[in-house]
């Protein structure tokens, strides 16, 4: 009898045994969970594309063609890249209305030669970033004029933040800036055959009105005097380049042009 009971006791111990077993088992190894790979935002200006659009117009009474070719970008519906595209196409439209109003109004109904006209053209001087930097050139002519007219306007945008970039930007705050400028032009221009010093040297004096027409480009920063400004209409609109180094110690090295003298 105390053999059976024995052998009871061990079986139970058997048994309960292998259910603490069962009860202490270890949990599975969880591996941590995969981090997906950062998400890399595409800068705004490397969204888009540069095309134009073209407007023409034309009347035969007063006789007159219009044609131009506005910039555009393309790619994105941003509200950055709309507001881009609103100012630049604006900035034609308002020369547009201009020959309209001052030039058509006048012109009589009977043409005296082929009629006037008005072209506006763009060039895309630099983009770099979010920098972008258009240079817009019209020519316009009235009917019977002895010739045509040409001028320019300039627009250096951000397109990151959204803005068009003002001149006092680029320099540091209370920087003489306009004079380091004026002497470098006023260097260039002396050298050159175009009659500069027969009373247009006030054209490149440093006021902010004579330094209007401004973009940023690679080699330096390039300021375009209309014909007229800096010398006779014969010798057409004159260009300077400011090179970099000359302007080291006014630019703000945080500002748009910081990238060109570090």
């Amino acid at each position: 009898m105390k053999s059976i009971n024995m052998h009871r006791f061990l079986m139970m111990s058997l048994a309960l045994g292998l259910m603490a077993c069962d009860l202490v088992t270890p949990s599975p190894t969880i591996a941590p969970p995969l981090t997906p790979p950062a998400q890399t935002q595409v800068p705004l200006s490397a969204q888009v594309t540069l095309s134009f659009v073209s407007f023409k117009e034309e009347s035969q009474s007063p006789t007159y063609s219009i044609n131009a070719q506005i910039p555009k970008l393309i790619g994105s519906e941003d509200a950055r890249v709309r507001a881009l595209n609103k100012q630049v196409n604006d900035l034609i439209q308002q020369e547009i209305e201009y020959f309209r109003e001052n030039i058509i109004r006048h012109m009589p109904l009977t043409p005296l030669s082929n009629g006037s006209f008005f072209e506006a053209q763009y060039t895309l001087v630099f983009q770099s970033g979010d920098l972008w930097s258009f240079k817009f050139n019209f020519t316009g002519y009235a009917d019977g004029a002895a010739h045509p007219y040409h001028y320019s306007t300039t627009l250096n945008y951000d397109l990151e933040q959204g803005g068009k970039l003002s001149f006092d930007q680029l320099f540091l705050p209370d920087a003489n800036y306009l004079e380091v400028i004026s002497s470098y032009c006023i260097a260039e221009l002396s050298k050159r055959d175009i009659g500069f010093y027969a009373g247009f040297e006030q054209g490149a004096e440093p006021i902010a009105e004579n330094y209007r027409n401004w973009n940023i480009s690679n080699e330096g920063l390039m300021i375009t005097f209309d014909e007229y400004q800096v010398a006779p209409y014969a010798a057409g609109p004159q260009i300077v380049i400011v090179p970099y180094p000359v302007l080291a110690k006014v630019v703000d090295p945080q500002g748009p042009l910081g990238r060109f003298i570090r």
